[in-house]
């Protein structure tokens, strides 16, 4: 396979000096480099949005978090008073094979 290697461009009819075609692509190349920097730039904003809009997230997760963990625990507390309240309850009845029958 070969390739081709096409001609450099001539500048027929142009009268170009070469301090003239430096300074255009100097200035093409402080464009592009303006152009890349300025995307750059709208990216970062973009991403530090979006870094900014994680974070109320994470931080309003973790204010809910700590609400359903202190919820937990009291809930937990409740279960608990209500078992014992249960077990106390039962102790303190007598139950239907400590009664004497009626016939006795």
């Amino acid at each position: 396979m070969t390739t081709r290697r096409e001609a450099p461009p001539t500048n027929e009819g142009v009268t170009m000096n070469s301090d003239t075609q430096r300074d255009d692509s100097s200035m093409s190349l402080s464009q592009a480099l303006a152009s890349r920097l300025e995307a750059l730039e709208s990216r970062i904003a973009y991403q530090e949005h979006w870094l900014d809009t994680l974070d109320a997230a994470v931080a309003a997760q973790e204010r809910r978090l700590a609400q359903l963990e202190r919820i937990n625990a009291l809930m937990q507390e409740k279960l608990r008073d209500q078992q014992r309240a249960l077990q106390d309850s039962e102790m303190a009845a007598p139950s239907a094979q400590d009664e004497v029958p009626p016939h006795y």
